[in-house]
């Protein structure tokens, strides 16, 4: 089992700790490596209040859909987003997760980028995608083939399309949410400078909060 395939709640919210067979802690110096070579730091109390209490700020506007006024109560700039809809699911995806909508069709995919100035001189990426199956129990079974590591995914828009170039996914800021016969799948990923790590984990929780566009 990897981080990735950590048990979770509703939300998506890891609902036990890391596994040691997952990840390798580094006594002393409060980093932690991830399985697939994947690290990063966290503190022994885990993810700071004021972090916490930043990105808890957006989840109201993120949920009613306001995603501008989402990043300005979190202290984030746009710079560029771009929303594509109706996609093919198949044509979009990667991996375990490619072959499981070739044999289990979607109804539709949407998918949302966007680049944000994080204020202290960083800037990330955040990848949303709405998948609509045909029923709760394809959607059930799309999100925990989706949230292993290692199975693929959906693919995220190209970087490019909002100016950051080349990005490479790795899985590290991530977050899915259930709705209904829908799952929607955030992602984060640094650009610019060196964003703080938790705070792009918070990020991703909040961008899965979004409704679909």
């Amino acid at each position: 089992m990897s981080w990735r395939s950590q048990p979770r709640d509703k939300n998506g919210r890891w609902t036990k700790g890391l596994s040691a067979g997952a990840l390798a802690l580094v006594v002393g110096g409060g980093a932690i490596a991830a399985e697939g070579g994947l690290g990063a730091t966290v503190s022994g109390g885990g993810v700071p209040k004021s972090v916490v209490d930043r990105a808890a700020k957006g989840k109201e506007p993120a949920r009613k859909g306001n995603r501008d006024l989402t990043w300005r109560r979190m202290n984030l700039k746009r710079l560029k987003q771009i929303v594509k809809h109706g996609l093919p699911c198949a044509a979009n995806s990667y991996g375990e997760v490619h072959k499981f909508f070739l044999r289990t069709p979607c109804r539709s995919l949407d998918r949302f980028l966007v680049r944000l100035d994080d204020g202290n001189g960083g800037e990330m990426i955040v990848s949303v995608s709405w998948v609509r199956m045909r029923s709760s129990r394809s959607a059930t079974k799309l999100r925990s083939l989706a949230d292993t590591y290692g199975t693929g995914n959906v693919s995220p828009l190209p970087g490019a399309l909002v100016g950051a170039g080349r990005v490479k996914w790795t899985g590290r800021y991530y977050h899915s949410r259930p709705s209904g016969s829908m799952v929607v799948i955030a992602e984060v990923e640094p650009v610019h400078g060196v964003p703080d790590p938790d705070f792009m984990k918070e990020v991703a929780a909040v961008a899965a909060e979004f409704p679909r566009p």
